[in-house]
């Protein structure tokens, strides 16, 4: 684990389990207990034969899902998509990079279906499929709903929750439920036409209370993840303050934002070009994150998904 103190960029070297040594019974974190589908689905186009590749991104109700499809120019509006005798899918809209919107047809329990059929949703750059699908789910995953793992958690160990419970300190869970928005890297020059993809997320009424009292009582509020940060600033950005409340965010955070529900961040090392190093860049500076970066870079630390994780102070 790096860590970056943000006003002064000094950096430290520690271990992840470190992680206790940095946390105060006068702080609170807040993780994000989206649970991961096994969303990757294969199936054939009815008619041809060909086959398609199907990511399903969010749930829109009504067996409608918004998904990312490959080949994308083989499927329009009527195509079906057969992935078992239990589950198909018919192509309902078109819309642009490569996303589709498919009416789900099935027999039985949809989760139990994805189960017996999907992949976890890896990124590209990880070619080994999991033995364990659990090893792409943080162990305190609870909503089921993320085409993505919010891999920040991902270091997290019951025996370390419990710890740090122990200390006193506060641990609060939202719910967001990781889509394209996260990850799709941003293509244009200027970053305000940057256009992000919405994800549903959930606050409940004793989480925000929870955490209206800690905001008046001074304490540091500690974000696990990019995306526990944009639940909570979208949050507050439209209220004022934590209210009980779910819907979509578009939020895109990048330099110049005014952070106004977290005070420290943990989370992993990013891709360049991706919405995430301008989220970390904003709160940081974008000196101290590069300079923290080129260090990480000299000292062999793993980026990404599955890599190490950085504490943001």
């Amino acid at each position: 684990m790096l860590v970056l103190d943000k006003k002064t960029g000094a950096i430290e070297h520690k271990h992840f389990s470190d992680i206790i040594d940095y946390l105060t019974p006068n702080d609170v974190l807040v993780l994000n207990d989206t649970k991961v589908i096994p969303a990757r689905l294969y199936g054939v186009k009815e008619e041809t034969g060909a086959v398609i590749e199907v990511l399903m991104l969010k749930d829109l109700g009504n067996n409608v899902w918004e998904c990312l499809t490959r080949p994308a120019k083989r499927v329009k509006v009527g195509t079906i998509v057969k992935f078992s005798d239990k589950l198909s899918a018919k192509c309902v809209r078109i819309k642009d990079e490569g996303i589709r919107e498919f009416e789900l047809v099935y027999d039985g329990i949809l989760y139990e279906i994805l189960d017996e059929l999907g992949e976890m949703p890896l990124p590209p750059y990880i070619h080994e499929k999991l033995k364990d699908k659990d090893r792409y789910q943080t162990v305190y995953a609870k909503n089921i709903g993320s085409a993505a793992a919010p891999t920040a958690g991902l270091h997290f160990t019951d025996e370390l929750l419990d710890k740090i419970a122990a200390k006193g300190i506060q641990v609060l869970y939202v719910t967001l439920h990781v889509g394209l928005g996260t990850f799709r890297p941003v293509n244009v020059e200027d970053v305000t036409k940057h256009k992000m993809h919405s994800e549903y997320y959930q606050m409940t009424k004793e989480v925000a209370d929870k955490l209206n009292e800690a905001k008046a009582m001074g304490k540091r509020i500690i974000s696990v993840g990019t995306t526990s940060t944009r639940t909570l600033e979208t949050i507050m950005g439209l209220y004022g303050q934590f209210k009980e409340c779910s819907g979509n965010t578009e939020i895109f955070i990048y330099p110049g934002f005014e952070f106004r529900a977290i005070d420290a961040l943990i989370t992993n090392f990013h891709l360049p070009k991706s919405t995430l190093i301008m989220l970390v860049s904003a709160l940081a500076g974008k000196e101290n994150i590069m300079n923290a970066y080129a260090e990480a870079v000299k000292e062999k630390y793993r980026f990404f998904s599955f890599g190490d994780s950085m504490f943001i102070k």
